[in-house]
């Protein structure tokens, strides 16, 4: 999770008396609605995401992260890591159809050595690697079972699983999460652990910029990023067949001390090494600034982790991150990269937050918020390529982890602008060693905090043609949705209308250009195109005493 900007350091851990749930909602089970998305979704090109019904589909959720042993969220009773089906119906019946569920590196290879051991952190000249055997299958079976577990949960309320491999300063040594102790090399450098602002490390800790620097050069006899593409592939391979998951999440919010700088050539040399990390020195793809081809870390594998996965699962798309600073409006000079199915995966947050994740200044939030939207706006059609023409299609994977609701608004309005999806950070605190209380959107009980209304939203999971405008009113819940009818999609339309929160005396709905298909009132809208027509607008309103 994102959460300072330069020369700020934000959130940290407090406590709050919880605001008690007031909320009691009914609403239509999504697995007995047929046109729901449901199997494989792909990122053939453009800024969409599809469905194999030619459908663009748009997804919000929220995130299900837990920085503890055992490192995943998963059905246990009693414990609190506990996943089950009251977390699963609760996100359904807000309409999300996505959740970004965590893992962690040192989850699925724990390993036995300490850092900086010899075995993995002395100097080698590339391609002299050690194999250090700290991969253990059956502790990563198990992980992964365990992860399993999550994710057919979710799956059978139609819920889309997006598997986040999550990090923040690197490694519980720093007081984050991440890297396995094996995997940490500082140089010997004094370990920096910040006990009030654990984002303090990033800025002071040089043992900390060791490490990061170590695992990006790839330049220890402990082959640091092959191990890490060995553990993705692993799991990559024991997904590949299922429907419910959306893709992988490559690496969140990369960062290194190069982005330290104010200077756009250090962010870029950065960006370098972390475009070669996703492609190998095999497939090195163009930086932005330059359109000059990748130069990569002699250490650097030949096949990086996106061609690892690619090579055990090919079905599933990709979500790679730009690096940390790309949340609060700074540039993005990572490039074209010549995969199929990729989506640029960014975070947004203010800058200017509170040690609780709270707006400092709402004034001061909106126009970085803004901008990041822009930037990836403009940066995501020219990173076409051969294998995805028009570009990748693109998400937000994080904002929010915050009470405030202006700040949520806003950026929710700004996605539906962009017609893009998201998802919330978090589900629920779980206590997070690098966040706050404040960001949960539900009680450790599963009770719904009062903030959930502003995500609660009606809008287009499902759309039969090209959307070309989306919004919903937080005022007084009008929704209005534009499309360019696609006569290839064999599916209807399928709005989604938070019945019991927005319109509890029903809504009206007008069409032009398709016809309802749905019962009245229904949870879901379905739509279905006119033949003759190209154009499709739909508006739903609350129903007032007179008649629609």
């Amino acid at each position: 999770m994102l959460i300072f900007g330069i020369g700020t350091l934000l959130l940290t851990l407090f406590s709050t008396t919880a605001a008690q749930s007031i909320r009691k909602n009914s609403f239509t089970d999504p697995s007995s609605n047929p046109y729901l998305p449901a199997g494989f979704l792909s990122s053939p090109g453009g800024p969409f995401i599809y469905d194999a019904s030619h459908r663009v589909i748009i997804l919000h959720g929220v995130n299900a992260v837990y920085k503890h042993p055992p490192f995943v969220v998963y059905p246990a009773s009693g414990k609190p890591y506990n996943f089950n089906a009251q977390d699963a119906s609760e996100i359904a019946s807000l309409g999300f159809n996505v959740v970004r569920v965590g893992i962690i590196w040192e989850g699925a290879e724990p390993g036995t050595l300490k850092p900086n051991s010899k075995q993995v952190c002395s100097p080698t000249t590339p391609g002299k690697f050690n194999h250090i055997h700290q991969f253990n299958q059956a502790v990563l079976n198990n992980y992964v079972n365990k992860l399993i577990q999550t994710v057919d949960l979710l799956g059978k309320y139609h819920i889309y699983s997006l598997i986040d491999m999550h990090q923040d300063v690197f490694s519980q040594y720093f007081g984050g999460e991440g890297a396995p102790s094996w995997a940490l090399c500082t140089n010997g450098l004094p370990r920096f652990h910040a006990k009030n602002r654990w984002s303090a490390a990033y800025i002071t800790s040089k043992a900390l910029w060791a490490a990061y620097s170590h695992f990006w050069n790839n330049n220890v006899v402990g082959n640091l990023q092959g191990n890490y593409d060995r553990v993705w592939a692993e799991i990559a391979s024991r997904l590949k067949n299922n429907p419910w998951v959306l893709g992988y999440d490559l690496f969140n919010e990369p960062f290194s001390h190069l982005l330290l700088s104010a200077s756009p050539a250090s962010h870029q040399a950065f960006d370098t090494q972390l475009e070669c990390f996703y492609t190998g020195t095999a497939y090195a793809g163009t930086i932005a600034a330059t359109a000059a081809s990748a130069s990569c870390p002699p250490g650097d594998p030949p096949l990086g982790l996106i061609p690892q996965i690619r090579s055990v699962d090919p079905n599933h798309m990709i979500f790679y991150e730009p690096d940390i600073f790309t949340g609060t409006a700074f540039e993005n000079y990572i490039g074209k990269m010549n995969f199929a199915n990729l989506v640029l995966n960014f975070h947004n947050y203010c800058p200017a937050r509170d040690n609780n994740g709270n707006p400092d200044n709402n004034a001061l939030c909106g126009p970085p918020e803004a901008e990041t939207f822009l930037h990836h706006f403009k940066e995501r059609p020219l990173d076409a390529t051969p294998a995805q023409p028009g570009g990748p299609a693109w998400f937000m994977s994080e904002f929010g982890a915050t009470k405030d609701t202006v700040d949520l608004a806003r950026m929710t309005s700004l996605a539906d602008q962009y017609l893009i999806g998201w998802t919330y950070w978090a589900w629920k605190y779980y206590n997070d060693p690098t966040g706050s209380k404040d960001e949960a959107l539900a009680s450790p009980s599963g009770k719904l905090y009062p903030k959930y209304k502003v995500l609660d939203q009606t809008y287009a999971q499902a759309v039969a043609g090209i959307p070309t405008s989306m919004s919903f009113n937080q005022t007084n819940s009008d929704f209005e949705l534009s499309y360019t009818s696609n006569p290839s999609a064999t599916s209807p339309t399928v709005i989604f209308v938070p019945v019991s929160v927005h319109y509890k005396s029903g809504y009206c709905t007008y069409v032009e250009g398709g016809k309802v298909t749905s019962k009245p009132n229904g949870t879901y809208l379905t739509i279905a195109n006119i033949p003759a027509a190209q154009t499709v607008t739909v508006k739903v309103t609350p129903k007032t005493a007179a008649a629609c």
